[in-house]
């Protein structure tokens, strides 16, 4: 019934358009000539400078995104989001950590991380990694990554994830207790490292952070020689920070700590090496920096 009267009701309209004066002023009959084409539906891009409630995840799901601001209690922050290149684009899911598609975007992160935070990320207690779409997005044609980073409790003793209220932008621009600087080294019964709680400078300590040496692409270490050349390097970043002659008798001044990342990591792209000085059978209570010979004796027992 009542699409008999709607019809009525049109034929009506049309009666009265066809035997009036014309149509209206503005009106030129046409319905569809003015109307804006429906854009093409766009995958969901999520923002960089966002911080997350929750724990760093390879896979972010729109389903549970939620960012929060970043003074607000957070666990992960995001300082970038880059866009794979045509390779990974092309492929039918998103690539897998420790690819080569994987390693390409941490290389960008890790230098995003370091330009966000205002000096290189491992000079202080973070973490780094790579969130990619889900296959779901993937397939609706997402195809970006987004960097993570993570203020971590320590990085010596696999620390957990820490609670922040604050952004990590510029957060090593200056001094603060996010650098790592000095640890109290306690061996095992064995004589091995079995932690290195950190330790103020100006307090009885054994070990201290020197810096970073940047790895060639090399596989894991897992064998003595293979640790042996991380020693090798570890012991020159060592010299060059306590300003003591690059030489054969390096060796006898100072014990070194070479801490790649873990495996995962390195198969993912980071080659940073952090190296630590060790003292081992004597505690100071300064840094070593730029201690010279003098604060680096050659010990000869």
């Amino acid at each position: 019934m009542r699409r008999w009267t709607a019809a009525v009701a049109v034929g009506g309209a049309l009666a009265l358009g066809l035997t009036g004066c014309g149509l209206p002023a503005g009106v030129d009959g046409e319905l569809t000539n003015s109307w804006q084409p429906i854009p093409e539906p766009s995958p969901f891009v999520p923002p960089a400078e966002v911080c997350h409630p929750g724990d760093f995840a390879e896979t972010a799901y729109l389903s549970s995104y939620s960012p929060v601001d970043c003074a607000a209690p957070h666990r992960v922050e995001t300082v970038h989001v880059g866009t794979f290149g045509a390779a990974a684009a092309e492929a039918t899911a998103p690539p897998a950590q420790g690819s080569p598609e994987i390693r390409v975007a941490y290389a960008e992160c890790d230098s995003a991380t370091s330009e966000y935070v205002g000096a290189d990320w491992r000079l202080g207690r973070l973490w780094v990694g790579v969130a990619v779409p889900s296959p779901a997005a993937w397939e609706g044609g997402a195809r970006w990554f987004r960097c993570d980073v993570t203020e971590v409790t320590n990085v010596e003793d696999n620390g957990g994830t820490a609670s922040r209220t604050a952004s990590l932008r510029d957060a090593l621009a200056e001094p603060s207790p996010l650098h790592l600087t000095c640890y109290a080294v306690r061996n095992d019964d064995n004589g091995a490292i079995d932690t290195m709680p950190a330790a103020e400078c100006d307090e009885p300590h054994n070990a201290e952070f020197a810096g970073v040496w940047q790895a060639p692409d090399i596989e894991y270490p897992t064998r003595d020689r293979d640790w042996a050349q991380f020693h090798t390097e570890c012991r020159k970043v060592i010299g060059r920070y306590a300003d003591v002659p690059l030489d054969g008798n390096l060796q006898f001044r100072t014990g070194v700590i070479s801490l790649p990342g873990g495996a995962a990591e390195w198969a993912a792209g980071n080659r940073g090496v952090r190296c630590y000085l060790w003292l081992d059978e004597r505690n100071v209570e300064r840094s070593l920096k730029d201690a010279g010979t003098e604060g680096l004796p050659i010990q000869y027992e």
